[in-house]
């Protein structure tokens, strides 16, 4: 090789190896103050992928591997790394669940018999505008109440269960037998559809009859009593008018054999 060349080689290695020394100074600079202005949103905590790109000054090729070891791609293009952002919920408990939203799925699966009896159903005195007299039964099977008129324009209202869908009726009746703890046997039509009850209950508190049962001129209706008092307000029996147990110890105690019963 002569002279001239290895003069010119070195040279230009000086002249390269200036600009790398330059870069290396840069590459430790401070960075810039992350500045945050009054109207500037406040960063929101997400993950993000920061991407780090730098070229080289070296023009890539044989030079650039003498010194870096490594060619450059050509477009300069590194494999982004991934910085995660400060967990802000770490240690913070989440806010508690709205106590209505928790009580709302438990009571759909409450056991009915646990639900508290609607006080629209008590036992109350009211005012009354119908046309029947003292002594007599109004049941209003839509609304389900049983009303006993007293006269003066009041009456005492109870709440009631009434027939299911196709088992309700209306008419007038009277009162042609009053029992006590009253016995049951269900009739043929009954066994008929639930072939699972029994022939014959004798009366006590377990009795679907309950406490008291006044039955309803010939037909096999009854105001009785009930040991499901939950049931109190729906359409639940297959015809018959059930009160609750107390309700209808105190009715029976305030009509008798031959009084009118009114079903609308």
């Amino acid at each position: 090789m002569s002279l001239k060349t290895s003069l010119a080689l070195l040279g230009g290695a000086t002249f390269l190896l200036a600009p790398h020394q330059a870069f290396a100074i840069d590459a430790v600079a401070p960075a810039e103050p992350n500045v945050i202005y009054a109207n500037q949103p406040a960063p929101q905590p997400v993950r993000t992928a920061y991407v780090q790109q730098q070229r080289s000054n070296m023009g890539g090729g044989f030079i650039e591997f003498l010194f870096s070891g490594a060619p450059s791609s050509q477009d300069g293009y590194q494999q982004p790394t991934y910085q995660q952002q400060p967990d802000y919920y770490r240690g913070r408990a989440l806010p508690p669940m709205d106590p209505q939203a928790m009580r709302q799925p438990q009571e759909a699966m409450a056991d009915p018999q646990q639900r508290p009896f609607d006080p629209r159903y008590e036992k109350q005195m009211v005012e009354y505008t119908g046309k029947e007299g003292a002594g007599t039964i109004v049941v209003d099977t839509p609304n389900k109440f049983l009303y006993l008129v007293q006269g003066d324009g009041k009456a005492l209202r109870y709440g009631i269960g009434v027939g299911r869908p196709g088992f309700t009726w209306s008419g007038v009746k009277s009162i042609t037998a009053k029992k006590e703890w009253p016995d049951w046997t269900p009739p043929p039509e009954m066994l008929a559809r639930r072939p699972d009850l029994p022939r014959h209950m004798v009366g006590g508190p377990e009795n679907p009859l309950g406490a008291r049962a006044m039955y309803l001129g010939s037909s096999l209706y009854r105001i009785h009593g009930s040991n499901e008092p939950w049931t109190i307000g729906t359409n639940v029996s297959s015809g018959c008018i059930r009160m609750r147990n107390e309700d209808v110890i105190d009715l029976y105690g305030r009509v008798n054999v031959g009084a009118k019963v009114v079903v609308m």
